[in-house]
């Protein structure tokens, strides 16, 4: 049983809260949104080449229309290794289709992790220390591995993890049999959470052994392991739609969780540029900008030819990217994906997507 770990990223998402800029063929894993020049996908293979010893190891998961835009992204990847889905069915689908390819590779006992694209990461020693322990639980036990993110804020945008017994330390990092997962709570349920220090925000990352998930799969989503198993990606259009954790994570009764350690933000939306990039200024500029009495502005233009100049504005996220400019309050920006619909209405403005 081998104690290496073969990542996949999981590169498929829209990004439509980081609209203007993240467009339908310019995701927001294509973008660099940190200032690094490095765009989040390539800064996520960057971080898990360690882990996987190499390009030989590393998997990605995308769609159909985005398949040219990650080669030119990571020209380094082996063709094979790059699943290209014909239509977006959720993480589910992703997840047991690369596994069941993984698994023909490597065989069953290959340990796998998934990673979102999109997400920034502080801290690489101690992520690859993390992995490692995560690895080293999922080679020793029937163990469905999740990264719980140690909450900061009673968050409502995050799914909840709660710990349950404590399932030994792995690497010098305690683990935890899951209790249950819990979907984006209210106000009052997540402040409950936060102050009983049993929970984690779910990050989306997974390892486990391919043979174990696979039986969990066939057992907790009959329907989608049949289709996928008989036919092949070409299933893909009859397959339901559903996320890993309905489908599989909130019904298994192998699922872990392994507390973590390292800086993590999701880039959910515009806010996410401000808790990175901040620090002590007024604004965060990520453009030519004057400013009068503004503060607490995010400001973001994709031309470095392009100035923009505000007069007594507050808390706002103004950017400007191609012939599209956005301005939204901050604690506002979840309703960019409404004005997205509007544009799908309207055929003289659905280019701007």
């Amino acid at each position: 049983m081998s104690n290496s770990l073969i990542p996949v990223i999981l590169a498929g998402g829209k990004g439509e809260r980081f609209w203007p800029l993240s467009r339908k063929l310019r995701p927001k894993q294509f973008l660099s949104l940190d200032g690094s020049g490095k765009s989040l996908l390539q800064a996520t293979a960057d971080r898990l080449l360690p882990l996987a010893g190499g390009w030989e190891n590393l998997w990605v998961v995308t769609a159909s229309h985005l398949a040219d835009g990650v080669k030119e992204q990571l020209p380094n990847l082996p063709p094979e290794n790059l699943l290209v889905e014909s239509e977006g069915r959720d993480t589910a689908p992703a997840v047991a289709w690369s596994t069941l390819e993984i698994a023909r590779r490597y065989g069953e006992d290959a340990v796998v992790g998934f990673f979102p694209a999109d997400h920034w990461i502080d801290d690489q020693a101690t992520f690859e220390q993390t992995l490692s322990a995560a690895t080293e639980l999922a080679t020793q036990q029937e163990a469905i591995v999740t990264l719980g993110i140690k909450p900061n804020a009673p968050s409502t945008g995050y799914g909840y993890i709660e710990q349950g017994e404590p399932a030994g330390s792995y690497t010098g990092f305690p683990a935890y049999r899951v209790d249950r997962f819990t979907e984006k709570p209210d106000r009052e349920t997540a402040e409950t959470f936060l102050a009983s220090g049993r929970f984690s925000w779910n990050s989306g990352m997974f390892v486990f052994r391919a043979g174990v998930t696979l039986n969990e799969l066939r057992v907790h989503a009959p329907e989608l392991m049949h289709l996928l198993e008989q036919q092949g990606p070409s299933a893909y259009p009859q397959l339901p739609k559903k996320s890993i954790d309905y489908a599989l994570m909130e019904k298994t009764q192998k699922a872990y969780v392994l507390p973590v350690g390292f800086g993590w933000d999701d880039l959910g939306d515009w806010t996410a540029i401000e808790r990175l990039l901040k620090g002590d200024k007024a604004n965060v500029e990520l453009a030519t900008h004057v400013g009068l009495d503004t503060q607490g502005a995010i400001l973001y233009a994709s031309n470095t030819e392009d100035v923009i100049v505000t007069i007594g504005l507050e808390d706002v996220v103004v950017v400007r990217d191609g012939n599209v400019t956005l301005i939204v309050k901050k604690d506002r920006t979840q309703e960019i994906k409404q004005a997205l619909s509007q544009l799908r209405d309207r055929p003289d403005l659905e280019h701007l997507l």
